[in-house]
């Protein structure tokens, strides 16, 4: 048996809630602003409003997207007194960006 038709053999079906995250995530993917947020916060650690100061964005806005994205584990954050610094939280996700990126600059 080839190699291809191994690796197609051994393809399983997804469940419901595997599917459900992978959708979530291209949705998460798929908004500019949190494509923003991600991009920098792949860069280092950001509180919310140097995040809000350096993409010229409403401080809420950002809380609500960073919401968004914490929620599928994209992001994760510390305290420090009264201020939330966030941070990547998935490495995977930082490669389908980048990919993603790549494929949009290559013409």
């Amino acid at each position: 048996m080839k190699k291809e038709e191994t690796n197609q053999n051994e393809i399983q079906e997804l469940d419901e809630e595997t599917l459900f995250i992978v959708s979530q995530t291209f949705k998460a993917l798929s908004d500019p602003t949190r494509l923003r947020i991600l991009h920098l916060l792949f860069q280092g650690e950001h509180s919310v409003n140097e995040i809000a100061e350096k993409l010229s964005l409403l401080q809420s806005t950002v809380s609500h997207q960073l919401r968004f994205l914490k929620n599928l584990r994209l992001v994760k954050f510390r305290r420090e007194g009264t201020t939330f610094y966030y941070t990547h939280d998935d490495e995977h996700v930082l490669d389908l960006l980048k990919q993603s990126i790549e494929h949009a600059l290559h013409h």
